[in-house]
């Protein structure tokens, strides 16, 4: 089987810059999405960080015999490392930056599903979407808990907290799924400039009555018109 990537990423409305970061690797079977957090220009550091980590340790692997789970679990802790040992011996000024990171990484027959923080991956499936990963956030605990109900969630005062960021600490947890290669299947990795402007709803209409490409497009567009209040990055891949 093969893979379509398409990926597209705006600085939005708002923002003074782009803290968003990506990546297409279609050798390596590998695609990234990083949207970081920091003062200055930690956000952009810490998101082109994580994203050149995770692309050298899947290139060069650092010994044998690994499984695909402990590769990519040993990618995001270097990735945490590298953020990490930045601020504190080279860059001090962005202490406290990190950032959120969504992967998919194809090996053999199968997709691996990576995620911390609440950048997400959505399958869509026989014109149905389903939300993958689970938002490592304040709201979505709060939701878990049942303190808070889904009608409640827009006017959170803790909306944009997220409970666990790659290199804000020097060890990260990070979320591994794996699923059978499947064709007809559309993955759609995307910043929470995209999630937290538009409905899931809107997204899978999007993905049903356009091409992945046009529809990568036109999820950055419907970001911007709900008000573009974050920096947006959308990558889909499609198993064909």
């Amino acid at each position: 089987m093969g893979i379509e990537a398409f990926c597209k990423t705006d600085i939005g409305r708002s923002r003074q810059s782009n803290q968003d970061s990506f990546l297409v690797n279609q050798d390596l079977g590998l695609f990234v999405v990083a949207d970081g957090m920091g003062g200055h220009s930690g956000g952009e550091v810490a998101s082109a960080v994580a994203v050149e980590s995770v692309e050298d340790v899947i290139a060069r692997p650092p010994k044998e015999n690994l499984s695909p789970r402990e590769l990519l679990t040993h990618a995001y802790s270097e990735a945490s490392r590298r953020i990490f040992d930045k601020a504190a011996y080279e860059r001090p000024e962005l202490l406290g930056m990190g950032t959120t990171m969504v992967m998919l990484h194809r090996f053999g027959n199968s997709m691996y599903i990576c995620n911390v923080g609440d950048s997400r991956c959505y399958l869509f499936r026989n014109h149905h979407l389903w939300q993958v990963t689970e938002d490592h956030s304040l709201v979505n605990e709060q939701l878990r808990a049942g303190l808070i109900n889904e009608d409640q969630v827009k006017n959170f005062v803790g909306r944009n907290v997220i409970t666990r960021s790659v290199g804000y600490e020097r060890e990260v947890i990070v979320d591994v799924y794996e699923r059978p290669l499947t064709k007809g299947d559309v993955f759609l990795l995307c910043s929470d400039g995209l999630s937290g402007m538009i409905t899931d709803q809107k997204i899978s209409e999007i993905l049903s009555s356009n091409s992945p490409e046009k529809a990568t497009a036109a999820c950055i567009e419907n970001a911007l018109t709900n008000g573009g209040l974050d920096n947006v990055t959308v990558l889909i891949v499609a198993i064909t």
